[in-house]
């Protein structure tokens, strides 16, 4: 079973120039192929967004703009992490709740994910999430 130890912060490279920076992800970037790419925005401040563990799919997670909080727990140790640059992404691997929070004015959340969207593998309530852990 994957636990906090397995969350990871992912430096993603990038290009400086006086036009600019490119920031670019590659296969080799991160660790796993990518089926499904989507991302929050205009999330209120009061809101969350989450709140689900995956049985299967694994996330890189990256605040394009603006910042947020990514709260994860692995049924036996829980720890916030705030994104705020978009050349860092955070790797959630399957197995781990995780609940996106405190999203600032103009923040957008980019999710790299490696399933197409199964509603059947997402582990929406905490009980069960604690069960899937066999907390």
């Amino acid at each position: 079973m994957t636990t906090i130890n397995d969350i990871k912060q992912i430096l993603i490279p990038d290009v400086h120039s006086e036009r600019g920076k490119l920031a670019v992800i590659e296969k080799n970037i991160i660790p796993f192929e990518i089926k499904r790419v989507y991302y929050l925005y205009d999330v209120p401040h009061d809101s969350y967004r989450g709140g689900h563990a995956h049985k299967e799919q694994k996330s890189l997670v990256i605040a394009l703009s603006g910042s947020f909080d990514i709260l994860v727990d692995d049924s036996a140790f829980k720890k916030t992490i705030t994104l705020n640059k978009p050349n860092q992404g955070l790797f959630i691997p399957t197995g781990v709740w995780r609940e996106i929070l405190n999203f600032s004015s103009g923040a957008v959340c980019l999710v790299l994910a490696s399933n197409e969207f199964n509603e059947d593998e997402y582990i929406r309530e905490y009980d069960d999430f604690l069960l899937f852990k066999g907390a």
